[in-house]
């Protein structure tokens, strides 16, 4: 299993005294991905460069940053919304001129040659630039590090992978906006097979969208393409649907107690339970169960003993 990514991973931004984290993903295995929520008051600095690449969103502002050194420094007024970008590798010196939310998402080289079929992504530099869908993305993944639950690797791993297919995209120094999209297929039969058979292997555990891909011997970007493709579904909508049949089926069938359909169907708690089922059937576990004891008593089922 590769190591988790941590802030050790990053350019150092994120350990300075003038840096307040909120929330980070540091202890949830996130592999490929460091995600961080802070505020950050004014100062100016260098930093080595590191192995990952960048993105920050500004929660609030507007703001002023200056980006580079002396009189090749560049300086813009950024709003909330507004992005600042930088690749892997290369050093950076910046001065942040009031006081600022941000949420980080650091992602490592591989990530970005997934999403570009292989080949390597250099990101351009940018300092205030406006993204609508990269900025939904650092909201979504900050709003997943709020209410974390270890069931939510899936969604985690296939919004890093989008995350990482807008940046190579749009992003990067030579886009790939000019450049022909190749027609998609979707997956065999076979490979297909395989995936359903391991979601009912490990309905109660987190399932790494890695080891989805994994068994179709695709790459990760390729395998969420072409899931999409044969199923309509994203991945983890696909891994939540089936943990949802798998509790209802649990709910109408037996008697086991609603906090241990919850572990064994890979929801994180009751609650969580709770929730899925509210959002997705308008319906509680309790209310599911008692509204088919009700169909069955009136329907005067014979038990196995009568």
């Amino acid at each position: 299993m590769a190591a988790e990514l941590t802030v050790g991973d990053t350019n150092g931004i994120l350990q300075q005294p003038w840096v307040r984290p909120e929330r980070t993903s540091h202890g949830l295995g996130w592999e490929q991905l460091y995600v961080s929520t802070q505020r950050e008051q004014p100062y100016q600095a260098s930093f080595a460069g590191a192995r990952s690449h960048l993105v920050i969103l500004h929660l609030d502002g507007p703001v002023t940053v200056r980006r580079g050194h002396l009189g090749l420094a560049r300086s813009r007024v950024i709003p909330a919304g507004g992005l600042f970008v930088h690749p892997a590798g290369k050093d950076l010196s910046v001065e942040l001129g009031g006081l600022l939310g941000t949420v980080h998402a650091y992602l490592t080289d591989d990530m970005l040659r997934e999403a570009n079929d292989g080949d390597p992504v250099e990101l351009a530099e940018e300092l205030g630039s406006l993204d609508p869908l990269l900025e939904q993305l650092l909201l979504t993944l900050d709003g997943v590090l709020r209410h974390w639950e270890p069931s939510a690797r899936t969604y985690v791993d296939q919004l890093g992978r989008t995350l990482a297919a807008q940046l190579t995209r749009h992003h990067s120094v030579c886009a790939a906006a000019s450049t022909p999209v190749p027609a998609r297929s979707g997956l065999t039969d076979r490979q297909l097979s395989s995936v359903q058979d391991l979601i009912e292997a490990r309905l109660a555990y987190p399932l790494p969208l890695r080891d989805l891909a994994a068994v179709t011997g695709l790459s990760v970007s390729q395998f969420a393409r072409q899931f999409r493709v044969r199923t309509g579904l994203a991945p983890h909508q696909f891994v939540i649907g089936r943990r949802v049949e798998a509790a209802v089926l649990l709910l109408r069938r037996t008697s086991i107690p609603i906090v241990e359909i919850a572990q064994r169907c890979g929801f994180s708690h009751q609650e969580h339970l709770t929730r899925v089922l509210r959002a997705r059937l308008d319906t509680t576990p309790a209310a599911m169960r008692a509204s088919y004891s009700a169909f069955v008593q009136d329907e005067d089922v014979p038990t196995s003993g009568d």
